[in-house]
């Protein structure tokens, strides 16, 4: 199993995201991620077990406290488009969760879509239509173990949660 750790953003912050995007037509040279996908990923295991993956969140998680979280404008990574995602504590949780694991540095963010690699320019249209989003805070005070299934379309499957702590 794939599995990575990641905040899912409530309904509604995800509703005031797909508006912001309005309709991507096909042909606009991004594969669009659907919104029952949006998600802040926190550290990425690839293939590892579950049960031994929850024991190690359940540990490393425990005590530790929920955030403010909201989204930000755009960016992009090579052949991704996505919106920024800010929060105080938040590398921390990331941190906690496993990203410091990681080789490259820990950046939040949400994917909105991916597009190929020599084509740099193909998001540029929507950083500029997206400049200026922010969405509301909403609490993150849990944590999702997900899967990832290994298809051309990347689908998410929640497995487990783990709360954190409200004050």
């Amino acid at each position: 199993m794939r599995l990575f750790t990641a905040l899912r953003p409530p309904a509604d912050v995800v509703a005031e995201v797909a508006a912001a995007l309005g309709d991507p037509a096909p042909g606009s040279g991004l594969r669009w991620s659907p919104p029952e996908d949006w998600h802040v990923t926190l550290a990425y295991y690839g293939e590892a077990d579950e049960d031994e993956r929850a024991a190690f969140l359940a540990s490393a998680l425990a005590g530790r406290p929920a955030l403010d979280v909201r989204l930000g404008g755009p960016g992009t990574f090579p052949g991704v488009l996505w919106l920024d995602v800010v929060g105080e504590g938040l590398a921390q949780l990331a941190e906690a969760a496993g990203a410091d694991a990681e080789e490259r540095p820990y950046r939040a963010h949400l994917t909105l879509g991916r597009f190929p690699r020599d084509r740099r320019g193909a998001a540029e249209s929507w950083t500029r239509r997206l400049a200026g989003f922010a969405s509301r805070s909403w609490p993150a005070d849990e944590v999702a173990l997900m899967e990832s299934a290994a298809t051309a379309a990347p689908r998410y499957r929640v497995l487990r949660t783990f709360a954190l702590n409200r004050a």
